[in-house]
C-alpha cells in the first residue's frame, strides 16, 4: 500500500460499513460499523439494505494504535529539516557537512533538529560559527526545549535587542544564540513559511496503525488551531485528535476533534512558583478542564503534585512524560487519581545518554511503567514525536526489553509484557468487542491496507 500522499478513499460518513474477508482474532468474521462504533462482529453476519460492503482480502484486524503525546506541527516541520544529531551526525565535522549540504528554506534559513551535546558538546552562536557561519541556521535541540542559532541567525533575529526570558546572554549581556521555550516568540520573528502541510504526516501515522492521537502542544493560538482543525475536515490528518493545548474557555467539539486537559509546561531550567502552578491548575478545573502538565525532573513532580494536592485533583489530570518518578512519590501519584503519560522509546533512543548523565541514584527511576501500573497508576505509552521514535513497534519493544544502545538494561523491574504494552498504546484497550470504537487497522501480509477512524473507513 502506497501511503506518501494523504488518504484516497473514504467512504460516506453516517452509512453503515460491512467489513468482509477479514481475520479476527484468528478467525474469519464479518464486522458491522454503526455511526462510531462496532456494532457485530461475526461470520454470520449479513449486509442490510443500504450497508456499503467493503472486502478486506483476507486481512487480519487489530485495534488501532493511539499515541497520548506527540507534536503534529513539529512532526512536520522536522520531516523537512536537516537531522543534526545521532544516529546520522555523531561529531562536529559531521554537523558542518549536513548543515552545508543541506537545502535552505525560501527564506534562506537552514533548519536543523534533534541536537545533542554528544555531538560537539554545548554549542552557542560562537562555537557553531565555527562549524557553518555562511547562511543563518536554526537547530533544535533533541529535547525540544531549546534552539540554537548561529551568529548570522542571532543577527537576523535581533536577538542583541530582544526581549524575551528564553534568550540566554553572557554577563556581558550578549546572547549565547541559545533560546529556551520560545517557540511562538520564535515562530513571530522569523518570516512566515505559513503551517506545514499534515498530510505526509497522517499518512505516515496511518502506516503505523495509528488511528488516534493528543497533541501536546501547548498554548496553540488561533491559527494553528484552525490549521489543526482544517486538518482533520479536509482527511490530511485522518486519526481522532486530541488536543491538550486549547486555551481556557474554548471547548473544540467536532467530528475526530476533541478538547483535552489544559496543558502546563513545568520547565526544567525555571521551575514556576507553587502558588502560581496550583492558581493554573484551580483556574482549569473552574471551568472544567482536567490538566496536562509536563514534568521531566524529580523537582518538577514534586511541585506538580504539591500544586495538586493544594488545587485539589479533578481525577482526570496527566503527567506528562515523568522521566523521573522516585518511589516515594508512587502513592502521591495514586492518591491523585493522575494519569502518567510516558515515553519508555526514549530508552532506546537515548538511554545511554540517561545512563550516563543522570545520577546513579535515579537510574531505576527512569521512565517508570510496571511498579506505576502494580500500583494502580494508569499509564499510557506515547512517543513524543519528533522527539522520541514514532513507531509503536519500538515504543512497545522499549518498555518491554529496557534495553539501551550497547545493550545494557535500563530499570528491569519496569519491564511490561507485549501485551502489557499494547494496550496502553491504545484507546480503549480492550480489543475488538461489539460497542467498541471503531478504530481498527487490517493489515495483510504486504502491511497495512486498510483503516476505520471513528467508524470512517480511509485507505
Amino acid at each position: 500500500m502506497d501511503w506518501s500522499a494523504a488518504v484516497r478513499y473514504r467512504h460516506d460518513r453516517g452509512v453503515p460499513v460491512l467489513l468482509t474477508n477479514v481475520v479476527v482474532e484468528g478467525i474469519p468474521a464479518r464486522i458491522r460499523i454503526a455511526g462510531e462504533r462496532i456494532d457485530a462482529i461475526s461470520a454470520d453476519v449479513h449486509r442490510r439494505p443500504g450497508e456499503q460492503v467493503v472486502d478486506c482480502g483476507g486481512g487480519v484486524a487489530e485495534p488501532g494504535y493511539t499515541d497520548h503525546h506527540l507534536h503534529l506541527h513539529a512532526l512536520a516541520a522536522a520531516r523537512r529539516s536537516v537531522r543534526c544529531g545521532p544516529p546520522e551526525v555523531t561529531d562536529g565535522a559531521g554537523l558542518a557537512a549536513v548543515l552545508a549540504a543541506a537545502p535552505a528554506d525560501e527564506h534562506g534559513w537552514v533548519r536543523g533538529v534533534g541536537y545533542s551535546e554528544t555531538v560537539a558538546g554545548e554549542l552557542d552562536s560562537d562555537s557553531l560559527d565555527r562549524l557553518y557561519a555562511a547562511r543563518p541556521v536554526r537547530i533544535s535541540h533533541r529535547s525540544g526545549a531549546m534552539w540554537l542559532v548561529n551568529g548570522l541567525g542571532a543577527r537576523v533575529l535581533g536577538l542583541d535587542d530582544a526581549r524575551h526570558p528564553g534568550i540566554e546572554r553572557r554577563p556581558d549581556g550578549t546572547p549565547t544564540g541559545r533560546i529556551f521555550r520560545a517557540d511562538d516568540w520564535l515562530r513571530k520573528r522569523l518570516p512566515s513559511n505559513g503551517f506545514p502541510d499534515l498530510s505526509a504526516v497522517g499518512a505516515e501515522l496511518l502506516s503505523l496503525g495509528i488511528t488516534s492521537v493528543t497533541d501536546a502542544t501547548p498554548d496553540l493560538d488561533t491559527a494553528a488551531l484552525e490549521h489543526l482543525q482544517s486538518a482533520a475536515a479536509s482527511g490530511a490528518i485522518p486519526q481522532r485528535l486530541h488536543l491538550l493545548g486549547v486555551p481556557l474557555g474554548r471547548n473544540i467539539t467536532e467530528h475526530r476533534v476533541t478538547t483535552g486537559p489544559y496543558k502546563i509546561v513545568v520547565a526544567d531550567s525555571e521551575l514556576p512558583n507553587l502558588d502560581d502552578l496550583t492558581d493554573r491548575i484551580r483556574a482549569a478545573h473552574n471551568v472544567g478542564r482536567a490538566v496536562a502538565v509536563h514534568c521531566v525532573t524529580r523537582e518538577a513532580l514534586i511541585l506538580t503534585l504539591a500544586a495538586l494536592d493544594d488545587a485539589g485533583a479533578s481525577g482526570h489530570d496527566r503527567i506528562e512524560h515523568a522521566a523521573i518518578v522516585p518511589p516515594d512519590l508512587i502513592d502521591d501519584l495514586c492518591r491523585l487519581r493522575v494519569t502518567v503519560v510516558t515515553q519508555p522509546g526514549f530508552l532506546a533512543d537515548r538511554g545511554h545518554d540517561y545512563l550516563r548523565d543522570v545520577d546513579p541514584s535515579d537510574r531505576e527511576n527512569l521512565y517508570r511503567c510496571a511498579s506505576l501500573m502494580a500500583a494502580g497508576v494508569p499509564v499510557a505509552l506515547s512517543s513524543d514525536a519528533p522527539y522520541g521514535p514514532l513507531d509503536p513497534a519500538e515504543i512497545i519493544d522499549a518498555a518491554v526489553t529496557r534495553r539501551v544502545a550497547g545493550g545494557e538494561i535500563a530499570g528491569r523491574s519496569e519491564r511490561l509484557t507485549i501485551d502489557e504494552a499494547a494496550s496502553r498504546l491504545r484507546t480503549p484497550a480492550i480489543g475488538l468487542r461489539r460497542g467498541s470504537l471503531a478504530d481498527i487497522v487490517i493489515r495483510d501480509a504486504a502491511g497495512v491496507t486498510i483503516a476505520v477512524v471513528a467508524g470512517e473507513v480511509v485507505r
